[in-house]
């Protein structure tokens, strides 16, 4: 790491959070030309609690930013999610898949953003955003690792535009004052298991429903060397309304119900009892369905998880915080080429930030376009509250072809999750097979 002494002082764009969407938002934007800082709070490689599965939305953003092939050449691919009901039944639907740890796979994707010319600054942890008036001109960083027995002093960084892609922790979003939800949308814990014996045995990303994971999941997902990514997930996990009428957390503990998750599912039962847990079962929040923040002010953007970019339904969002980033990037590059030049390198001048901040419109815009996806993935979460309705999409799909391809289209996002489980969709569902 280098001296915080040496950090620069000012650059074009700070991209605070260096995770897919910030490393994606930095590469495009370093590609482009434009002076481009990228900080985050832990030194790479580091770890990320994630499922870590590579959905297809995930494999076509990873081409643009061309490290698909290095990805691929260390995750373990897979063909199927493997979906598994209350009742036991499967289907198992096709797909583009893969599975890569967050820590192998986030220091690909950020040593890209550096191939491309952005510069690097971790540890560095961003404390508050720097004001002039209402407009956001930089940020006060600290550089050190947050467990350094000495607090390492404070530096400030201007900037003409910040981007905070800092992930479901809302900390970052509070100090820069475009928080609108502080509790997360869900919640996950996840541990890894090695298990060789399984190899052969668990090949696809399997998901399970079950009436003692009501309002959530279990899955587990194959990485490669014979390890697995065991864990639970916990959609709508802050909506009980406390007595001050404030969100909290529903009554769930999250390790009984992964507890509960070995002893319903049996493979999850016997893969942790023969293996080896590799590390500690760590949780993690989750931002969906692109709600609880405000995405610009004057001089910042905010992008992917911080932004909400993870889908409800299923809790992927690898691939959506990297398609936000970078939409984030492109409203900067197609604003940065028409704004004025400032009278110095990386200078503020009035003129050229109010030209930076016309990117602000077109992003919102793009968000917009996405954000009708996220809504039917918020629709298809009924599963997740009523497993019974695994049990009937999956014993028809396993009677129907036609069914099983729109399940498969729903993992290529070329089909509407929410429709599989409509009124409509579940009536259709009970007809008669053809």
């Amino acid at each position: 790491m280098p001296d915080p002494s040496a950090w620069p002082d000012r650059c074009e764009v700070l991209v605070v959070g260096a995770g897919p969407a910030g490393s994606a938002c930095a590469q495009l934007l370093a590609r482009a030309g434009i002076d481009t800082v990228l900080i985050d709070a832990q030194a790479f490689p580091r770890d990320k609690v994630c499922g870590d599965g590579l959905i297809p939305d995930a494999h076509a953003a990873l081409h643009k930013l061309g490290v698909y092939d290095e990805v691929m050449t260390r995750a373990q691919r897979a063909r199927h999610v493997g979906c598994i009901g209350p009742r036991g039944g499967r289907v198992d639907v096709p797909g583009r898949l893969a599975v890569l740890p967050r820590r192998e796979l986030d220091d690909i994707v950020c040593r890209a953003a550096v191939r491309a010319g952005a510069r690097l600054l971790a540890p560095a942890r961003f404390e508050a955003p720097l004001l002039g008036g209402d407009r956001v001109i930089g940020a006060r960083l600290r550089g050190g690792d947050a467990g350094s027995p000495h607090e390492p002093a404070l530096h400030e960084i201007r900037a003409r535009q910040v981007v905070l892609a800092t992930g479901a922790v809302p900390q970052a979003l509070i100090a820069a004052g475009v928080c609108e939800r502080r509790v997360p949308s869900g919640v996950a814990l996840r541990g890894y298991v090695r298990n060789p014996a399984f190899a052969e045995r668990i090949t696809a990303l399997e998901v399970v429903w079950h009436r003692r994971l009501r309002t959530g999941y279990g899955w587990i997902f194959p990485c490669r060397d014979g390890v697995f990514n065991i864990g639970v997930g916990l959609a709508h996990s802050h909506n009980h309304l406390g007595a001050d009428g404030r969100q909290t957390m529903r009554d769930v503990n999250l390790r009984e119900m992964f507890a509960a998750f070995c002893e319903v599912y049996a493979p999850a039962r016997e893969l942790t009892r023969s293996g080896q847990f590799v590390g500690e079962l760590k949780g993690a929040p989750l931002r969906c369905s692109l709600d609880g923040a405000q995405l610009t002010r004057a001089g910042l953007m905010v992008t992917g998880e911080a932004a909400g970019s993870t889908y409800a339904f299923t809790g992927e969002g690898i691939g959506k915080a990297m398609e936000t980033g970078m939409l984030a990037a492109r409203a900067l590059i197609g604003a940065h080429a028409a704004a004025p030049r400032a009278a110095a390198p990386s200078a503020s001048d009035a003129a050229s930030d109010a030209a930076l901040d016309a990117a602000h419109a077109p992003y919102r815009a793009a968000i917009a376009a996405l954000k009708p996806r996220f809504e039917l993935y918020e629709r298809a979460n009924r599963v997740n509250n009523h497993p019974w309705l695994a049990d009937l999409l999956i014993w028809r799909a396993n009677r129907s072809a036609r069914i099983l391809r729109r399940m498969a289209n729903v993992l290529e996002e070329t089909g509407n999750p929410g429709n599989l489980v409509s009124v409509r969709g579940i009536a259709r569902l009970l007809l008669p097979l053809r």
